[in-house]
């Protein structure tokens, strides 16, 4: 899952981006509403925590202008207001959820786990391709021969091809969702995660294999044998 934090306290932010990429997020951190706005309208995101009071645009500033331009990313309001009407302003802005400072770790997690499963694409906990299945609450892969564990990484990249089945995903699709939108990461580090997996799929002894189609992509495809 990636997400997009918008907090100007700095290291507010950076202690949430800890928290949230520790239980397997990819995690895009800005600092302002202007910055929240050119990232929202150039990457796609699963979910957004958007903090109501920044500098350039303001929460409900951002939350309004992507609504009008037809983005739909599910949106967490983070703010010190806590009055009623304060509530009501931003979900009337478009905002799907609701979270009062201060608030406790755990339940920011439940509430964007909350927004996830809303989504139109969520098919629940464990994803299921040919006679391998994948554990999104544990992160483990199990098949005929037993289950392994994955990396935070390996379940993303995992979870994006056991979502689109036989849909072909690139190499930058890969690491614009899981490395991030403005990741230094090398292209190469795609391949040596998908290497792993297919070891793992090996391992398990499963119908179902990563395929390459050269210069396209890669796909998970049941086989026969």
């Amino acid at each position: 899952m990636k997400l997009l934090l918008a907090e100007d306290e700095v290291q507010l932010s950076n202690a949430l981006a800890a928290v949230l990429r520790h239980h397997s997020y990819t995690v895009d951190a800005v600092y302002d509403g202007q910055d929240a706005l050119d990232y929202l309208e150039n990457a796609e995101y699963d979910a957004v925590i958007l903090d109501w009071m920044m500098p350039k645009l303001d929460g409900l500033q951002v939350l309004k202008a992507i609504r009008e331009r037809g983005i739909s990313t599910p949106v967490l309001l983070l703010t010190a207001k806590g009055e009623v009407s304060d509530r009501v302003a931003g979900l009337d802005a478009g905002a799907d959820d609701y979270l009062p400072k201060p608030f406790a770790m755990d339940e920011l997690l439940a509430r964007i786990r909350a927004l996830t499963r809303r989504q139109p694409g969520y098919t629940g906990s464990v994803l299921t391709v040919g006679d391998i299945s994948l554990d999104r609450n544990s992160y483990t892969l199990t098949g005929p021969k037993g289950s392994v564990s994955l990396s935070g990484k390996e379940f993303q990249m995992m979870e994006l091809l056991m979502s689109g089945k036989s849909r072909l995903i690139s190499t930058e699709y890969f690491m614009e969702r899981i490395w991030g939108y403005d990741s230094d990461a090398e292209l190469s580090v795609v391949w040596v995660y998908l290497s792993n997996l297919r070891k793992k799929l090996a391992a398990l002894g499963g119908h179902v294999e990563i395929r390459v189609a050269r210069g396209r992509g890669y796909s998970l495809e049941v086989t026969d044998s």
